[in-house]
């Protein structure tokens, strides 16, 4: 196991939360992986809008796919919906929300395969081999938060919160003319543990779902005429798919 493996997963075991700067994260992926870098951003201009934002919001874009990735590898599944009960997610919660897949290219990717795999050695790293599950339920979600002139773009629009999983890894793709977009962190007391704001490409956080509370501050457009754009690759796990509770 390498040592940056190994800081970030004491940092998660001690605090919860561990950021990894884009310098640090770039290590846990493979030289061919980072060659192919251009594609896989490029394929966050090609994200459906989000149609089930409660607040009526327009601003963000994703698409969304899942996986079960065990020491045999990865296998995508059929595509599903995302779900989150309304314990977790206030304003979206409670319904099957069914985004647009993640393309074929993309769900291939050398990055995809790379960021899976980083995600699964610090986790697995974290979790006691007998609490670990034979294959991880995986949630790969493409966000784009957008912002314009008059209009600012929410990363977490449901506040702070938990996703209702078991671990959580965000990557910034890119950050373009934004303002703002710091994620803030708490404890389960809701006690402040830290602020950091994802910067530079290939910045990163894991999160132990169970832990903590993360949110992200609205984004607002640094050059008003032009467009502002946050990018992020939001990647979950947990051991089994949370599903819509079914009539008696």
């Amino acid at each position: 196991m390498s040592g940056d493996i190994l800081v970030i997963a004491e940092a998660i075991r001690s605090a919860g939360f561990g950021f990894a700067p884009a310098a640090q994260f770039r290590a846990l992926l493979t030289p061919a992986a980072l060659a192919e870098w251009p594609s896989f951003a490029a394929s966050w201009e090609d994200l459906g809008v989000d149609i089930y934002m409660a607040d009526g919001g327009r601003y963000r874009r994703r698409r969304f796919a899942a996986f079960a990735i065990s020491a045999e590898g990865v296998v995508r599944k059929a595509h599903q919906p995302h779900y989150q009960s309304r314990d977790y997610n206030l304003l979206n919660g409670g319904i099957e929300r069914w985004f647009e897949p993640v393309t074929e290219a993309v769900a291939g990717h050398p990055v995809t395969l790379g960021l899976l795999a980083a995600g699964r050695k610090v986790f697995d790293a974290l979790t006691p081999a007998p609490d670990r599950p034979l294959a991880w339920h995986v949630e790969l979600h493409q966000f784009r938060i957008e912002a314009r002139a008059g209009q600012i773009g929410e990363p977490t629009p449901e506040g702070l919160h938990r996703d209702g999983v078991d671990w959580v890894l965000v990557v910034l793709v890119n950050r373009t003319n934004v303002e703002s977009g710091v994620t803030s962190i708490y404890g389960m007391d809701h006690r402040h543990l830290g602020d950091f704001t994802l910067t530079d490409t290939l910045d990163a956080v894991f999160l132990r779902d169970n832990r903590v509370f993360h949110g992200v501050t609205a984004i607002r457009a640094l050059e008003p005429n032009q467009a502002a754009r946050r990018d992020v690759a939001v990647i979950t796990f947990c051991e089994a798919p949370r599903r819509l509770p079914r009539p008696l």
